[in-house]
């Protein structure tokens, strides 16, 4: 009999699969897989020679007794697979968003708090390396006090990508949830977890998506894009999330005196003319490090003036899980931790469902797009 720690996994995606990958690469055994659809099911068990598939959450607790529950399908059908694991005591390790307003998030949170459940929150871009090194940087005062931080992206996504989660609230899409929760995860884990205030603008600039048959995987979405989208046989979902985002926050950290400012600007459709980044502003310092989240390379301004490209710290590269592509990568790093905790050893802080929660509550928050103030009859001044 194996004492590995047992893993069910929810998800027969990019997202199911990798989560598989990552727990078995770190010792633990994948008993099981649940997905939508049979045959892709009973496809990806085979290829992964995962012992169980399934369709029915429930039945897959009863037949596999997992230890630990991970979740990689669409944020829509995260909440019934949570309490499904609450109510059977396992662990849970589950993708962005949690559930898919901030009232349903708190309600699990609290759910397995009452059990003593151990949680993970896959906000996992904050594990990048260089991001790592900026946190260390930053807390050894190479900044001096931190002051502001930006966050610039524009993705430039086809607008055609077929009609799917990722266009609708209900199912957990939005940039809000599958972008920005990582970029304020990242921030947060370099400057501070205390959020004092929020305020943001969202805008829907992409409005409609053909509808396509035969699109499972995620990452292989554009390759379903119809040839002729004049077609007039096609039909059309409507878009109802964000595809671009403003958003401005405060917040606290032990280094400084005063609140830390940030921007957080994404356009998920807009072109990209320089590179995207990620800056740390501070009263001694800056640091800007190039990508999206936070890939490299990284430089630093210094008290000369300058701008110096610093290499990556060997123990921060060597301590990187040594898979192929980022999103694995803070996968793979997480789960290590996740794991650790689990087992009683020692761990680095990580995400937990408590910070799923908040940051649920903050895009609720944001979505609502009420903080704006109308100046148009303010008195003409002299």
């Amino acid at each position: 009999m194996s004492n590995a720690l047992k893993v069910l996994v929810h998800g027969t995606g990019f997202a199911g699969q990798g989560h598989a990958d990552a727990f078995r690469s770190l010792g633990a055994e994948v008993v099981g897989m649940v997905g939508r659809t049979p045959h892709v099911v009973n496809d990806v068990t085979a290829k992964m020679s995962i012992p169980y598939g399934g369709t029915d959450c429930v039945e897959a607790l009863q037949e596999c007794r997992p230890d630990i529950v991970s979740i990689g399908t669409p944020g829509g059908a995260h909440y019934d697979a949570i309490k499904d694991a609450i109510a059977h005591g396992a662990h849970i390790f589950c993708d962005k968003p949690m559930a898919t307003t901030g009232l349903e998030t708190r309600e699990l949170f609290d759910l397995a708090q009452a059990k003593g459940i151990k949680t993970a929150f896959a906000a996992s871009f904050r594990y990048m390396p260089h991001v790592i090194h900026a946190k260390r940087l930053v807390e050894q005062g190479i900044i001096g006090e931190p002051q502001e931080v930006e966050c610039i992206s524009h993705f430039e996504l086809e607008k055609d990508i077929p009609f799917g989660w990722s266009h609708r609230a209900e199912d957990g899409g939005g940039r809000l949830n599958n972008n920005f929760t990582h970029k304020l995860s990242i921030v947060t884990s370099v400057i501070g977890e205390t959020i004092l205030a929020v305020s943001g603008d969202v805008r829907d600039d992409l409005e409609r998506a053909p509808i396509v048959d035969g699109v499972h995987n995620f990452k292989t979405r554009r390759e379903h894009i119809p040839e002729d989208l004049n077609d007039p046989s096609l039909n059309w979902g409507k878009s109802n999330v964000e595809w671009s985002y403003t958003v401005l926050a405060r917040l606290e950290s032990s280094m400084a005196s005063e609140p830390v400012s940030v921007l957080f600007k994404h356009g998920g459709l807009q072109p990209r003319f320089n590179e995207d980044h990620i800056a740390f502003y501070g009263s001694e310092g800056a640091i800007y490090i190039k990508g999206h989240y936070g890939s490299g390379p990284f430089f630093v301004f210094g008290k000369d003036k300058s701008w110096e490209e610093r290499e990556l710290p060997a123990d921060i590269a060597a301590d990187a899980p040594k898979v192929k592509g980022d999103t694995e990568q803070c996968w793979h790093y997480l789960i290590r931790e996740f794991l650790h905790d689990i087992k009683g050893e020692k761990s680095l802080d990580y995400p937990t469902f408590d910070d799923g929660s908040r940051y649920q509550q903050i895009i609720d928050i944001i979505r609502k797009n009420d903080s704006w103030v109308d100046v148009q009859n303010l008195a003409a001044g002299r």
